[in-house]
Formats: C-alpha cells, structure tokens, sequence
C-alpha cells in the first residue's frame, strides 16, 4: 500500500555519487535547497549501487531526507521515515536471485583472475573490481550465459545482478507499487549502471562529469537531457527544466 496521499507529486530519482553527491558544496548545497523549497511537491529517491546502511546514514546527515533507497544496483529498497525494506518489492528480488546464484557465479569465474571481489557487498548481487577492461568483458560473456545481469560500469566495476534487476526496473516496479507518476519522474546519473533508468523510458538528465560511454549509449534519446554542468549542478539544471515544464510554470 502506498504513503503518498498526493499521487501525482513529482519524483527525482537520482543516483548518488558524482550526481546528488557531486561538485563543490556550493552546488550541492544549491540543489538541496532548491528541492527543499519544493519539498512538499517532491519524492525523492536514491538510485544507487551503494548500500542500504551507507545510504541510511546519508539521509541522517543531509538536510533532505529521501523517501526511498534504491541500492546495491537495484537490488535492494528500502522505503518510509525509518528506511524499513519495501517487502513486496524486495519478494520479488528474492525470486530473481537464484538459490543456486553464489556456486553458478563461482563457476563461471574460476579462471577470472582479473575479477577482485569487493566486501561487504549487499542486496542479492555480486560486486567486483577489475583493471583490464576486455578482462572484465569476458567475464561478463562467462556470466550472462549462466543466466544472469552483468553491469559494467565506469571502466572499473562490474556487478553480478539478477536477470532482469537493475536500477531501472527496480525503480519502475517502485513507482507502480507506490502509485506515483511515471510521467512526473525524473532520473539522473552519470555512468553506465544508469542506463537503465534512462532506457526506461523515463525523462532524466546525463550530468557533464558522465562517462564517456553513456553518454555515447543515449547520445540519439529523446528522453534524455545532457546538462553544461557538473554533479549537484547538473542535476538542478536538468530538474529545473524539467519542473517548470511539467508543473505549468510554477
């Protein structure tokens, strides 16, 4: 059941580091009191590959708080004034995860030496590092085949998602399941674990710092804004034009 007695409010739904969390403290400070003058009008939701406890005290230390967290790549949300895991949401994350996804993902990688493991990796996915890129490439071709989502991403990170889980969908099931509107939301980001918000079909803003790849993967949508500015900044003049477009001119 959703919370939000207004279901036409709008929503930015926005990745974290080098977006929300990006550029000087001046911008982001700017952004922050942008969306907290409009508060009320607003959901705000993190779409991040970090996790649910990074982000817990995140919302702690910021002077807005999000509504929900999407972490570990889509993977895991958690939702509410105390950031409580949105069970139906998380149910069906469970039933993408495989039983037998750690011995599978074990398997295909047994000669991927390139591929370090990070710790403390949350949700139900699989996080690694890598230095050689047509290493990480293969391994991916290795992984896919058995079954699951692989995410490369600012040429040093490759995740191990479950099929059909990433932070677009995992962002779409979210919206439906709180009855907000996709036609009010709006997405930011700034490497290739974004894309999927963005191929959702949902409007949104690359911020200028992006990596290279993404921006060449979005390069022709329609839906897509590619901001003159960095992080925070970026984000504010994207949801600007954004707002004011879609709120007749408030």
């Amino acid at each position: 059941m959703h919370e939000f007695k207004d279901k036409n409010r709008f929503v930015l739904a926005t990745d974290l580091d080098g977006t929300f969390l990006g550029g000087s403290a001046a911008e982001r400070d700017s952004l922050y009191k942008w969306i907290e003058q409009h508060r009320d009008e607003f959901v705000l939701i993190f779409v991040s590959g970090r996790g649910q406890g990074f982000m817990r005290e995140l919302a702690h230390s910021l002077p807005i708080r999000p509504d929900v967290c999407i972490g570990d790549v889509g993977t895991s949300v958690h939702f509410g004034p105390e950031l409580m895991p949105l069970s139906d949401i998380e149910d069906w994350i469970d039933s993408a995860w495989r039983p037998d996804a750690l011995a599978a993902i074990a398997a295909a990688l047994q000669m991927c030496t390139q591929l370090c493991p990070q710790q403390h990796c949350g949700g139900r996915r699989l996080s690694y590092t890598f230095k050689d890129l047509n290493s990480a490439y293969r391994a991916a071709l290795m992984i896919r085949a058995h079954g699951f989502d692989v995410l490369i991403s600012d040429q040093h990170f490759l995740d191990v998602l479950p099929r059909g889980v990433q932070k677009g969908s995992t962002l779409l099931r979210t919206l439906n399941h709180l009855e907000l509107s996709l036609n009010k939301t709006f997405v930011a980001g700034d490497t290739l674990n974004d894309f999927s918000m963005f191929e959702s079909g949902l409007t949104g803003v690359v911020v200028h710092n992006s990596e290279s790849a993404l921006k060449q993967a979005l390069v022709d949508r329609e839906n897509v804004y590619f901001s003159a500015a960095n992080g925070a900044a970026g984000v504010l003049e994207g949801l600007k034009r954004f707002y004011y477009s879609k709120g007749d001119d408030k």
